[in-house]
């Protein structure tokens, strides 16, 4: 059994640790009720804009719409979006997972090329094949130490225009889906082409629209502005997301931490009650031995 030293210094370091796990835990809190407002006002105006987006861009040609060319799937860029900071639990172990099931399953016979943004995500892919920078990306990794729209449109700009140059043939963005502060849920959303609602050719052709503005307007203006109001949605998601998935793991390790302080203190005082019986002990042996 460790002496008492030994388990007193156990007691004050888990103590500490609490102490931190519960600021944490605080911490995130705090931000989680900031970063899920902004997703709960984006979702809905998001959603129905993606909505409109399909819509519009299944009733326009190809020579309209390069958006949705769908090409033969050669090279696919892969956003990972993690957190630049652990202790959240599987939060950026998800999104890793996937994004290398995403390549070594799905476009295993494909160029895939994997774009990070975060920090833990860069660390994991920095070394290998797959991995992928461009110039006019900032560094990936601090994107999220200010994240609003005009950081997160340039970035959307850059990948329309690798898909444009036909450089990559699709993209797509993994992150986790803010649901609650306890559960979070990994999507792989396709950015590029826009995918089409439109199941039958006979759907299309019995649905008319009526454009105002004109078309080349709402193709140079609206669906390079959707695209990217859909992009700046996953990243709030995932913002929300490690949040959320950090405040539960810290309360989780503060409540853990709490149940090892109280077994160490136990055994602390069994430890100590033990060795003040034996000193007694001691204490009357050798006052009888006097006594003889």
């Amino acid at each position: 059994m460790a002496n008492l030293k030994e388990i007193r210094n156990r007691i004050t370091s888990v103590g500490s640790t609490m102490q931190i796990t519960s600021a944490m835990k605080m911490v995130s809190a705090a931000k989680l009720k900031k970063a899920q407002d902004a997703i709960t006002q984006m979702r809905p105006y998001a959603t129905k804009l993606q909505e409109i987006l399909v819509n519009i861009s299944a009733s326009l040609d190809l020579s309209e719409n390069a958006y949705s060319e769908n090409r033969e799937v050669k090279n696919v860029l892969i956003v990972g979006v993690t957190s630049n900071r652990g202790l959240c639990g599987g939060f950026n172990n998800n999104i890793i997972k996937k994004v290398k099931t995403l390549l070594n399953e799905d476009y295993k016979n494909t160029n895939a090329k994997v774009l990070c943004l975060g920090k833990k995500i860069n660390e994991t892919f920095k070394r290998t094949d797959n991995y992928y920078s461009n110039s006019n990306i900032k560094d990936g990794e601090f994107i999220f130490n200010n994240l609003n729209f005009s950081n997160t449109s340039e970035i959307a700009s850059t990948l329309m225009g690798l898909f444009l140059d036909k450089e990559f043939d699709k993209v797509v963005v993994v992150y986790n889906s803010f649901k609650n502060a306890a559960i979070q849920e990994v999507v792989a959303e396709q950015l590029l082409p826009i995918e089409s609602s439109v199941t039958d050719e006979s759907d299309l052709s019995s649905t008319e629209y009526m454009f105002e503005p004109s078309k080349m307007e709402i193709v140079s203006d609206l669906i390079p502005k959707s695209l990217k109001i859909q992009f700046h949605k996953g990243l709030l998601d995932s913002f929300a997301s490690e949040h959320g998935a950090r405040m539960t793991a810290m309360h989780k390790a503060t409540d853990n931490a709490k149940e090892l302080k109280k077994e160490l203190t136990i055994g602390y005082n069994k430890a100590r009650q033990a060795a003040i019986t034996s000193e007694i002990l001691e204490i009357v042996g050798g006052a009888e031995a006097l006594n003889n």
